[in-house]
């Protein structure tokens, strides 16, 4: 497959370089990135190359910052085979192993979760999927419905149904993640998570879940809160994550409207994680 480069350089790079990052390979067809020191390589299928998304991504994205952009058609060859030379496993927290099929098994963990990433988002790499998977590890689960919005590999979905959930349902609109997340709920053992493929659209009034889940962006997260909260009964929690700390106030004062308070926040290399609780309606 051929695949297109896209240079793009940043002044400043932070916090841009992660919020392009996240923005490109969550909304977009980008399945793999390079950090640069002065600001990242993108990759994608060169038929799926887009200059005008590229292009609005970034001005959505990189208020107050230089961004020079350039992009250069690589050679046919069999990249993700590439990309896996590169990839590691994760230890998270000490009670969650996530790992490829070709990385070593492990005796020594609570939780060991085997992604087949096919360049999806969710790998425990990214500093949000961490963080999530770290609240889920505190979270308790057991007996209880989870969603997962934003699903991307499944890895949250896949870490609740293995903590004993009774039911897990995994959502996401993008067809590659989509069908990965099926082959990563087969993988692991947990046929019985419910893969979707579309949005927070399919949130309809009969379904009820006591954890939501979503790792997305600040955007997509203000515009669906209140399906999410909708879904939520009083004292179900909702985390999210997928976002920087100057975007934490406009997300739990969103969250306040809707009767959701903040009970714990967390930071990993700048991006954020709130969990947020559901209270009786006064």
């Amino acid at each position: 497959m051929k695949y297109a480069e896209v240079s793009i350089r940043l002044n400043p790079t932070d916090p841009y370089r992660d919020l392009l990052v996240y923005a490109l390979g969550d909304e977009g067809p980008y399945d793999s990135f390079v950090e640069t020191s002065d600001g990242l390589k993108a990759y994608v299928p060169i038929e799926q190359y887009d200059v005008a998304f590229l292009q609005s991504t970034v001005h959505e994205q990189c208020e107050g910052c230089v961004v020079e952009l350039s992009m250069t058609e690589m050679p046919d060859k069999d990249w993700n085979e590439e990309w896996e030379r590169q990839h590691q496993p994760v230890l998270v927290e000490g009670f969650c192993w996530v790992r490829a099929p070709f990385h070593p098994h492990r005796e020594d963990v609570c939780y060991e979760i085997e992604i087949e990433p096919k360049m999806s988002f969710g790998t425990a790499h990214h500093q949000t999927t961490y963080m999530m998977l770290a609240l889920l590890r505190d979270e308790e689960v057991k007996g209880r419905r989870v969603l997962d919005m934003g699903s991307g590999t499944a890895v949250l979905a896949i870490l609740a149904a293995k903590k004993g959930a009774s039911y897990v349902e995994a959502i996401d609109n993008d067809e590659w993640a989509y069908r990965n997340a099926l082959e990563n709920v087969e993988r692991n053992g947990c046929p019985d998570i419910q893969c979707l493929l579309g949005d927070a659209a399919l949130l309809t009034s009969e379904k009820h879940f006591d954890l939501v889940i979503a790792n997305i962006n600040r955007n997509i997260l203000l515009r669906d809160m209140a399906a999410y909260a909708a879904v939520l009964p009083t004292g179900g929690a909702l985390l999210l994550s997928g976002f920087y700390e100057h975007d934490v106030d406009i997300l739990v004062n969103k969250a306040a409207t809707l009767g959701l308070c903040l009970t714990d926040r967390r930071e990993r290399d700048g991006w954020q994680a709130l969990r947020l609780l559901k209270e009786a309606a006064k």
